[in-house]
């Protein structure tokens, strides 16, 4: 479907994307020894109930889920990622498991299955330039741009990061700014561009962060939400104890499904969490910052003898401390997902903007 067709549609209340890919929910969505017997349902396959013991509703494994939803594997985490299908946790905190009452929530749907599938429909270069009609090389100046963002990522054969992105968001992209599919870059893009900035891992990881976010409301959590965007120098400023430190690495959440499986994906994404602009380093720090005094006067952070019920974490080495660079400024043209370098956080312009800049730990350089 070309971009003039999805406006098309949209515009008729209507907007459909058909894709072209193979079948779903076949033997990939399956978990290892998952299977259910004929004229078993999904209730005493996955809940046995006897007389003695209380009715609790019924769940099913995230293969079979997907399955029923039409899912490839890969589709149905990303759908969990998103939140648009909830899950809740297994037996003994073990591998995520689906209620039933979810997944008839959702069979229910008007537009099932092709709804739900077309909602986490990814595409990549290529395909997301033609779904735009545009040439692939524009494509990848929005995406640096900013304009457009990434949702996940794969490595190709080369271990180089492939971005994927949302078809349906690729859509209302080409709905909401049609003048930038056409036409001379704008002048503020083009400089950015031509400077060599790239703000699809950023704004990958902004993304990433607010659904980690949404999921608890525990302030310590939230916390090591955003000191999960900060390698470990940055982090120490912030945070000088080390207990403290590391009980934000013992609550920090993780997706539902963790990270990807091999070791190269997981050392890159290990890369691409870390905020690497100066500016969208300072953020996450006040960010950091500001969420650490909402948590401390929740609760404090568990230290050496405060009780035999506390989980102690050891605490790690001491960081060497290294000063961040100086923040530059940055030309901006979308609307970016964390503030612009030139735009100063309401935190900074208190009469104690002063006093946040010094427990920040971050000090300009003198000139000269």
């Amino acid at each position: 479907m070309t971009v003039k067709e999805a406006v098309r549609a949209r515009t008729g209340s209507a907007y459909e994307v058909r894709g072209g890919d193979e079948s779903r929910g076949g033997d990939e969505s399956r978990d290892e020894g998952e299977h259910t017997p004929p004229g078993t349902s999904a209730a005493t396959a996955d809940t046995p109930a006897t007389a003695d013991t209380p009715a609790t509703p019924a769940t099913v494994a995230a293969g079979r889920a997907a399955q029923e939803l039409g899912l490839r594997r890969s589709e149905f985490e990303l759908a969990v990622h998103l939140g648009l299908i909830a899950v809740t946790a297994g037996p003994g905190s073990g591998r995520p498991r689906v209620h039933e009452r979810e997944i008839a929530r959702l069979r229910e749907d008007p537009g099932f299955p092709d709804g739900l599938a077309e909602r986490v429909r990814t595409v990549g270069t290529a395909e997301g330039a033609a779904l735009l009609g545009i040439a692939p090389a524009r494509f990848t100046r929005l995406a640096r741009a900013g304009c457009v963002s990434p949702v996940t990522f794969y490595l190709n054969r080369y271990r180089a990061v492939v971005w994927l992105y949302l078809a349906d968001e690729l859509a209302s992209f080409a709905v909401r700014e049609p003048e930038l599919l056409a036409g001379r870059t704008p002048l503020g893009m083009r400089t950015m561009l031509e400077a060599g900035g790239d703000r699809r891992a950023r704004n990958w990881r902004s993304q990433r962060i607010d659904r980690l976010l949404k999921r608890t409301a525990d302030p310590w959590a939230r916390a090591a939400v955003e000191a999960s965007a900060l390698d470990s120098a940055h982090l120490a400023e912030v945070v000088e104890d080390p207990y403290e430190r590391a009980y934000l690495a013992r609550v920090r959440p993780e997706p539902v499904f963790g990270r990807p499986g091999s070791v190269a994906a997981r050392e890159t994404m290990g890369e691409l969490m870390l905020a690497d602009d100066p500016d969208e380093i300072l953020w996450r720090r006040i960010n950091l910052t500001l969420g650490l005094d909402l948590a401390r006067e929740e609760r404090p952070a568990p230290h050496p003898g405060d009780g035999p019920g506390a989980r102690m974490t050891p605490a790690p080495e001491p960081t060497s401390r290294v000063a961040p660079p100086q923040a530059q400024p940055v030309a901006e043209t979308a609307p970016p997902l964390s503030p612009p370098a030139g735009e100063t956080p309401s935190a900074l312009r208190e009469p104690g903007g002063k006093r946040l800049l010094a427990r920040l730990g971050w000090r300009r350089r003198s000139d000269g």
